[in-house]
């Protein structure tokens, strides 16, 4: 599947890639669904040493998909400033590409876990963050995206600004 950006002008380095993926706050998982139709779920995500981490409960049809097929896409959008009056967005997105696991490992899972809690409430203690964890742990599950393939791209005006 993997082919050549059509538009390659507007392919982003994987340095802005990198960037829009760290500062971003939520992203779309793709999963293909037990019942043949495409799963694609919003979320909040972890990107850190290459890898994508996000949680959700421990049943459900997410893992029900990943169970399924663990290859995934994972949609991250930096920009989005729609600019009515040239008919356009001024967009810049990441798409990976990759393959998932459900951490098993406690240790594991606590690391993840604790660093996406860190992420979203940095300035929490380290004492109620704990807390909160353990409360949710029996629920809780972790999973890791190996990303196998990064892309990304902007709007054709944003890359000639970039000139």
């Amino acid at each position: 599947m993997a082919s050549t950006m059509r538009r390659n002008r507007q392919q982003l380095s994987e340095e802005e890639c990198i960037e829009i993926l760290r500062a971003g706050s939520s992203g779309v998982l793709a999963l293909s669904g037990t019942d043949g139709y495409p799963y694609a779920v919003p979320l909040s995500y972890l990107w850190q040493d290459g890898k994508v981490y996000f949680h959700c409960a421990n049943a459900g049809q997410k893992l029900e998909a990943i169970r399924h097929c663990d290859k995934a896409s994972f949609c991250v959008i930096g920009q989005d400033q729609v600019v009515p009056e040239e008919y356009t967005t001024y967009y810049r997105s990441v798409i990976l590409f990759g393959r998932l696991r459900v951490l098993e490992d406690p240790a594991e899972v606590r690391t993840a876990i604790t660093a996406l809690a860190h992420k979203y409430y940095p300035t929490d203690s380290a004492a109620h963050r704990d807390d909160l964890i353990q409360k949710e742990w029996p629920a809780l599950c972790v999973v890791e995206m190996t990303v196998d393939r990064m892309t990304g791209k902007q709007a054709r005006e944003l890359a000639e600004q970039a000139q």
